[in-house]
């Protein structure tokens, strides 16, 4: 109930509407604040006037004068009517709904001194709508009165109030006292007495208790509607063309008596009808906003959670980088320390070696002047030479650069750390740069990955940071001897074990995912060691072991390659089905090729027409396109028409078996590279014999067709059962 009270509130006032009118806008008004915003305009200035002299001025284009009149320059509030220089502007007032009202007109001058009015209408804009309109002579009365409004005001005060309040408190309304049934109004004790004085006229006045006068409210008759042109008639019946009620001197004397009319009651009801299904549309509209409003507060929440991972997202990518700079700090500090040892070692040798020296020096100095100091010329001359020998080579000793520093005390080392310094004030988010719509990278999440026998569960997750929409991810893997890589996985989920890998086999794993816009890059690649075990004795029987072979499929999704494909052949269903423009026959090979492990795809036919012969098989990535698959030493393939079938390779024809295709039929290929073989199969049951055996080397998936037929590729399909319970026979 508390969001309709807008509803019953005046645009003008502000308060909810007392004797409201209802303008031919549609509209409603108070009829006091219609009074306050009348605007009298000369009569040549009116709409009529206008059209009397001939001038095409629409209500329109006199609204839109009217609002040049009316607003001012400073505000879009209503003004006084400005558009004539003898009639001077009125000041007006804002009401609590920020529209001007116009306060009671100053008294006229005095009639010696004024000059005489020209003739003037009254002219009333829609402070909603801004439409004016122009009073006839019966002015406001001209406009009928919204009784219905007023019950529903009436009824929505009564029900919103919890206790009965005195109308007459101007701030904080207190409780009722009584109820004057005459005046209809609530009075608190200091109201009453200062208002309603049990003295004078007033004195006849009944006073009852609130509630008591809140029920004598509900229980008032309702007012009966009368018309506004005849005011002691009530409404009986409804004007189709005014859509509005009237009565039965209107129809004799009135406007409406040419125009179509039907009963009240009728219309009343078909009216609420035609409102009740407008309103189930409104309902549904206000539902889907309650829904929305959840969806947001949702999003509330979920903005908050995604805000705590994210905050801890970013705190551990900054530790990460600053213990990252904490080690690269512990290397650079090793360095230095390695500089600092070697400087000092180098010092200290030469403080030694000069120290030696030194005290040699000096030895040999002391010896020389004590041999100075002797008197014996024979004994001195004998060994002068010999000593000036020695303190000669010793000077040039001392002169060969020893008393040169063999090290510097500055350490020749200079961080440049300026590139790191510029990428820090650089780190952003990615949403903050120019961003490509092209997802992030996939991270792989290693602790859910992992191996178990031959098969491999892979897990992986997009950047908590990226904001890029993804509709789906591939997975690769390696044929585990580092090989290329080949798809196995396409698809939404971020989940997926991959079967049939080679026992002790080590396995490199990559994803990236991609949408409209393109494909991510790769992720981080991932390598996986399958268990030891399930090991082929090349010496003795083809297998030392029972296996399931239902276990050794290679699981892969792959469709056609329109990049090799013969130009003839029209692709359709992303690439999954094909079909030809020519009566000859074009092959056209799959995406993947297979090098290891056991493969399985179908083909079902989607059109047969004329009995043509179609060939299914496996080819070289250089086979011929333009020819019939099996016509060269690069294909080995099974061509089968409506009743019987051939193996083909080189051109030559062998096994001839009964069965053929039909439209609907699937044709199955399965290719072991375990065994080194190649079957086939129709409707899930072999075809004749292995077809072909000792095939080496990589394989594509090939179909040879023309424009009587059309197929359908199916992959990632189990082994089928014919196989499987032959290859677990000991």
């Amino acid at each position: 109930m508390e969001e309709m009270e807008e509803e019953l509130k005046c645009p003008v006032c502000g308060s909810f509407y007392r004797e409201p009118i209802i303008l031919p806008c549609s509209h409603n008004l108070c009829q006091a604040c219609a009074r306050n915003i009348l605007v009298q305009t000369p009569d040549s200035e009116s709409p009529q006037s206008r059209r009397a002299s001939g001038s095409a001025v629409s209500d329109y284009d006199y609204l839109d004068l009217d609002k040049m009149s009316l607003y001012s320059e400073a505000d879009s509030g209503y003004g006084s009517y400005g558009g004539f220089a003898s009639a001077p502007t009125t000041p007006c007032q804002k009401s609590p709904n920020g529209v001007r009202v116009f306060p009671p007109a100053a008294p006229p001058p005095p009639a010696a001194l004024a000059p005489p009015p020209p003739p003037r209408n009254a002219c009333l804009t829609c402070p909603q709508c801004h439409r004016s309109l122009v009073l006839d002579e019966r002015g406001l009365r001209g406009f009928p009165r919204n009784r219905l409004l007023e019950g529903v005001i009436d009824r929505y005060q009564q029900g919103r109030a919890a206790a009965l309040r005195c109308q007459l408190c101007e701030k904080a309304p207190k409780e009722a006292a009584v109820m004057c049934e005459q005046c209809d109004v609530f009075y608190c004790d200091p109201c009453r007495l200062r208002c309603h004085p049990p003295r004078g006229p007033l004195a006849k006045h009944r006073l009852v208790p609130p509630a008591q006068g809140r029920v004598s409210r509900r229980l008032s008759p309702r007012k009966i509607s009368t018309c506004t042109d005849h005011e002691l008639e009530n409404h009986s019946m409804y004007c189709v063309q005014c859509k509005s009620p009237v009565c039965y001197q209107c129809l004799e004397e009135g406007k409406h008596s040419s125009h179509e009319v039907k009963a009240l009651g009728a219309m009343w009801k078909l009216h609420k009808s035609q409102l009740s299904q407008a309103l189930n549309g409104l309902s549904d509209r206000a539902k889907e906003a309650k829904e929305f409003l959840v969806q947001l507060r949702n999003m509330v929440q979920q903005i908050q959670e995604n805000s705590v991972e994210f905050e801890a997202c970013l705190v551990a990518q900054c530790d990460a980088l600053i213990d990252a700079l904490n080690r690269r700090k512990a290397q650079l500090l090793s360095r230095v320390n390695k500089e600092h040892e070697h400087k000092l070692k180098v010092v200290r040798d030469q403080i030694s070696h000069c120290t030696v020296k030194l005290r040699q020096t000096t030895g040999l100095m002391e010896y020389c002047l004590e041999v100075i100091k002797e008197n014996d010329p024979s004994g001195f001359l004998q060994i002068s030479d010999a000593l000036i020998r020695r303190v000669h080579m010793t000077e040039d000793q001392w002169g060969k650069g020893t008393l040169t520093p063999r090290m510097t005390t500055d350490f020749d080392l200079n961080l440049d750390n300026a590139p790191l310094l510029q990428s820090i004030h650089q780190l952003d988010f990615v949403q903050m740069k120019v961003s490509s719509p092209v997802p992030a990278p996939p991270i792989l999440q290693l602790e859910e990955c992992c191996t178990h026998n031959n098969s491999a569960t892979l897990s992986w997750k997009q950047p908590p940071l990226s904001t890029v929409q993804v509709e789906g991810y591939i997975l690769e893997l390696d044929d585990g001897n580092g090989g290329q890589f080949r798809e196995v996985y396409v698809g939404k989920e971020t989940m997926c074990t991959v079967d049939g890998l080679h026992f002790n086999s080590t396995y490199s794993a990559r994803v990236k995912a991609f949408n409209k816009s393109g494909v991510s890059p790769y992720s981080k690649t991932l390598v996986l060691q399958t268990s030891e075990g399930c090991n082929f004795d090349s010496q003795g029987s083809p297998y030392s072991q029972l296996v399931d072979i239902k276990k050794m499929v290679a699981v892969a999704w792959f469709s056609f390659d329109p990049s090799s494909a013969h130009a003839d052949i029209i692709f359709s269903n992303d690439n999954l089905t094909v079909t030809c423009n020519s009566y000859d026959d074009r092959v056209v090979l799959g995406k993947t090729g297979f090098s290891k492990g056991l493969h399985y795809w179908e083909l079902s036919i989607d059109r047969y027409d004329n009995h043509p012969d179609p060939a299914f098989g496996v080819a070289r990535i250089d086979v011929l396109k333009d020819a019939m698959l099996g016509k060269d030493d690069k294909a080995w393939a099974m061509y089968v028409d409506n009743n019987r079938s051939w193996f083909m390779h080189n051109n030559s024809h062998t096994n001839r078996t009964e069965g053929g295709i039909t439209k609907g039929a699937t044709v199955g290929v399965l290719l072991d590279l375990t065994r080194r073989t190649l079957t086939f199969s129709i409707n899930e049951d072999q075809q004749g014999p292995v077809a072909f055996e000792n095939l080496e080397g990589l394989f594509f998936p090939a179909v040879s067709l023309n424009r009587n037929v059309q197929v359908t590729l199916h992959t990632g399909l189990p082994v089928p059962e014919f196989y499987a319970s032959r290859s677990a026979m000991p």
